[in-house]
């Protein structure tokens, strides 16, 4: 089977509480918009040429490729947090880099660590970064906390 390149991406996340750490991650995935799709986890290469977009509506049941970090947890009052960043070259023509990350600890800090995993990633690489973007989401456990980020791939079909 031969897939097509990915022309166009989106950042996407979610956190949720839900009655079993399995149910918390189906919301947060449900409150990130890619719920009632069949994601396909892939490694962390951009391809080139691929243009972001807003969040669209996946089709159902869709095979979905997506770079992401995910946590879930059962241990009230904890904070965990999940994020991806991506880094786009200032060439085109070069595939940029995305970075996954989750940990126990607020997003402000998960999201800055991400970043500087695709900043680092693009140095060793020798590429020079256009910008970097990043999403994330954080939840303070009740009694199942789960948090979702990751970025979308998409293929418009032309």
């Amino acid at each position: 089977m031969m897939f097509r390149k990915p022309t166009m991406f989106f950042l996407a996340s979610g956190h949720a509480e839900g009655f079993t750490q399995l149910n918390a991650f189906d919301q947060a995935l449900l409150a990130a918009g890619v719920g009632d799709t069949n994601l396909v986890r892939m490694s962390s290469i951009l391809p080139p040429d691929c243009r972001r977009i807003e969040p669209l509506r996946l089709p159902y049941g869709a095979l979905v490729p997506v770079a992401y970090a995910e946590m879930t947890s059962g241990r009230s009052d904890l904070w965990i947090a999940a994020a991806v960043a991506v880094a786009i070259p200032m060439d085109p023509t070069l595939p940029g880099l995305i970075m996954e990350h989750h940990e126990e600890a607020r997003l402000q800090e998960v999201i800055a660590h991400t970043r500087e995993m695709a900043i680092q990633g693009m140095a060793f690489r020798n590429r020079e970064i256009r910008e970097v973007l990043s999403i994330g989401a954080e939840h303070k456990v009740q009694r199942h906390g789960a948090v979702f980020a990751g970025l979308v791939l998409w293929d418009d079909g032309v």
